[in-house]
């Protein structure tokens, strides 16, 4: 099994919003999105934000990244 899996990664990321709120994520894409477009960018030569072992693939290290909350989701209306 994965760790974290896409549950834990969506409480994680929605840990801080308010009752009444709209997460900032919904959806299992979300997370697959956004933790594909950061291991795209450690691929293209950005440094990775948190600590991780030689041979880890940019996709874990993405993953643990925003498990860490060394990245953020940014709720859509924010980005528009």
């Amino acid at each position: 099994m994965i760790h974290p899996s896409y549950v834990e990664l969506m409480e994680k990321v929605n840990e801080n919003v308010e009752v009444g709120e709209e997460p900032v994520v919904n959806s299992r894409y979300t997370i697959v999105a956004a933790t594909a477009k950061r291991a795209r960018q450690i691929i293209d030569g950005a440094d990775p934000l948190i600590k991780y072992q030689k041979g880890d693939k940019p996709l874990s290290i993405a993953v643990n990244e925003l498990n860490d909350g060394a990245i953020k989701i940014l709720n859509e209306e924010v980005n528009n």
